[in-house]
This record gives C-alpha cells, structure tokens and sequence, in this order.
C-alpha cells in the first residue's frame, strides 16, 4: 500500500531521512520505532505531504504522492494524526468530528462514521457539546483519533499517541487502536513506548539518525535481547 525508496529529506541545510527504504501492506500494522531525533516524526510529514521529500519516490498504491498537496493526499485516503494532537480547541467535540470529513460529501455516510466513532470512543458521546480545549489528555486523544477516522481513511498515520498519558490511559488508548485495526484499517505507528508499540503491530522498522538500521517481525524485535538494550530501554 504505502513504499519508500531511497527517500532524503531536509531541514534547510540538515538531512532527516538519508535513503530510508520501507513498505507497509495493506491491512498490516507497521512500528516505527527509534530515539528522539531519529526521523520518526519527519517520516511521517513526508507522507501527508507536509514535508517535501529531497529525492526518492513515496508510493501510495503503486503512485507518486511526493508532489502532492496535503489535502490531496487526504483525498487519497491517508490520514495523519500528528504528535500532540492538534485538536481545535476552541471548537467543541462535534464540530472536530465534522472538521475530520471535510473533504467527503456523503452526509450519510458521514453520520454513520460518526456514530461508529462514538461506538469506539464512548467517552466522547457525553461531550460532544463541550469545548475540545477543555477534555482530558486522554480525551483528547481519542478525538484526535476520531476525527481521523472521519475522513474514512485507509492509511492511518499515528504520531506518539501515547504521549503525555497515564498509564491506564496508554493501555486504553492501545487497546482502542487495536480495534480500529481489525476494523481492516492499515496502521503506520510512531511511538515512544516501543514494548506497546511492539505488541500490537505486526512488524517494525527501527530508525537512527535518518536511517532504517533494523527491521523484521515485531516479536523477534521485541525478544532480541541486544534489540531490546540498545532500542528499548532494556527490560
């Protein structure tokens, strides 16, 4: 579904991503893993379009995508929730849920998705008249999530969605994105919390300095005892 060959990617004059080679399947969910500084995030704004690659090609379905405008991509079916959330704040939960459709023109379809968010995320139907800005982080989050999820996508790319939660709220959050994966979406994962991470994805690509260094089946990742020293933390 989603190919990068060889893809550079600048800062001005500071190289990010030098030669990156990865692919996700359809269906898959796919870890990227890796410190801070590492890439993860600048990998991510090259596929929505954020960030124009230097060279190399980014695939979607077998097409070019590096020269398209973010709200094209979106068109295509790839969606981005960044790190940090992004809400509007100042708008209240239903109005980010219809913000996330903007680019579809199916009402029905649109208020189908909509209850089916609610479905996922029960939490939000009690606030769905209330002010983003003043939700939990965890709230915030699974808006974050929902709204997404209302462009109908069939490529989610997920930006350290366990950032700055609870524990509790961590688990919760994972268990959430596992159910929309068996919902057939096809998942790209850049989190902080490599062991969750490692659980739920299929398999996994480990950055470094701008570069894949190590990638396989997320469980042989995970158990590789000098994998886990070197990525993970150890433990």
């Amino acid at each position: 579904m989603l190919e990068f060959k060889h893809v550079y990617t600048r800062y001005g004059k500071v190289e990010c991503l030098k030669g990156v080679n990865f692919h996700v399947e359809e269906g898959e969910m796919v870890a990227l893993l890796g410190a801070n500084g590492a890439g993860k995030t600048t990998v991510l704004k090259t596929i929505s379009g954020l960030i124009r690659p230097a060279a190399g090609e980014v695939l979607f379905r077998g097409k070019s995508i590096a020269s398209l405008a973010p709200e094209a991509i979106v068109r295509l079916g790839i969606c981005h929730v960044p790190e940090g959330r992004k809400i509007f704040q100042r708008l209240n939960v239903l109005e980010n849920l219809d913000l996330g459709a903007f680019v579809r023109k199916d009402t029905h379809a649109v208020n189908e998705d909509k209850e089916e968010v609610l479905r996922i995320f029960p939490a939000l139907k009690k606030r769905l008249k209330q002010r983003a800005g003043t939700l939990s982080g965890g709230e915030q989050q699974m808006l974050a999530l929902g709204r997404a999820l209302m462009s109908r996508p069939s490529l989610l790319l997920l930006d350290e969605p366990s950032l700055g939660l609870a524990p509790m709220l961590v688990s919760a959050i994972f268990k959430m994105i596992e159910s929309i994966h068996r919902q057939g979406k096809t998942l790209l994962l850049v989190e902080q919390n490599a062991h969750m991470a490692l659980k739920i994805a299929k398999r996994a690509y480990v950055l470094e300095t701008g570069q894949v260094v190590l990638e396989g089946q997320a469980d042989e990742i995970r158990d590789n005892p000098a994998v886990n020293e070197a990525y993970l933390g150890g433990g």
